[in-house]
């Protein structure tokens, strides 16, 4: 699992993920996310 912070808005298997907050996706989708510039990988803390 990645944490990526999202850039825009989205449903995520019936989630709302909301821009500007962090949340925990697999690795596959964080990639294709990233790539498109729908998120970005959050800062480890």
């Amino acid at each position: 699992m990645v944490k990526v912070k999202m850039n825009v808005q989205t449903a995520y298997h019936g989630e709302l993920f909301r821009a500007g907050k962090v949340y925990e996706v697999d690795e596959e989708t964080a990639k294709r996310w990233i790539a498109s510039k729908l998120a970005i990988k959050a800062e480890e803390e």
